[in-house]
């Protein structure tokens, strides 16, 4: 009898971690480590599975036409926040913390860092007004985007107009 209750413990605890989601701070100090082996900078993105400009910013950046261009710049990663009650489960731990930390809690998401490969906070999705670009899609929006671009990568001039017409949201 107790080697059938130590038995679905196991089972049970071993579901539950199959579940959690890494902590935020950890995918922090991987991509970090990435970046500074392949001198890059990480590009850090809170989503949440619900967010449809979540998806459209990830659509945008792993383009046929965009892909290479940001995996040759940056450690891209992922910190989901913000989920409905019944995919809390799906959160990564810390990642809210870090959120409120640059001041993104408020701003929607996608909301969107970018760190240099020691942990420096580089660029983040705000404008100048301090509105959140989000997934930039009109003009102007894809043009702070561009220019934050330009200031944290080595993406040619040519590179980053392939980026702003993948972006700009045609009517």
């Amino acid at each position: 009898m107790k080697s059938l209750i130590l038995c679905v413990a196991l089972i049970v605890f071993g579901a539950t971690n199959l579940n959690a989601q890494e902590d935020a701070k950890t995918i922090l100090e991987k991509a970090s480590a990435i970046a500074k082996d392949e001198n890059k900078n990480v590009f850090i993105i809170f989503h949440a599975s619900w967010c449809g400009w979540c998806k459209k910013m990830d659509k945008n950046m792993l383009s046929e036409n965009t892909k290479k261009l940001f995996e040759d710049n940056y450690v891209i990663d992922h910190l989901t926040v913000k989920e409905s009650q019944k995919n809390k489960h799906l959160e990564n731990p810390g990642a809210q913390a870090i959120l409120e930390r640059y001041k993104g809690n408020d701003s929607g998401i996608p909301f969107w860092l970018i760190f240099d490969d020691r942990g420096k906070l580089i660029a983040d999705s705000f404008n100048d007004k301090g509105e959140n670009l989000g997934c930039p899609a009109t003009p102007e929006e894809v043009a702070v985007f561009i220019k934050k671009l330009k200031s944290t990568s080595k993406l040619t001039d040519e590179e980053l107009k392939i980026i702003s017409e993948q972006f700009i949201v045609r009517k």
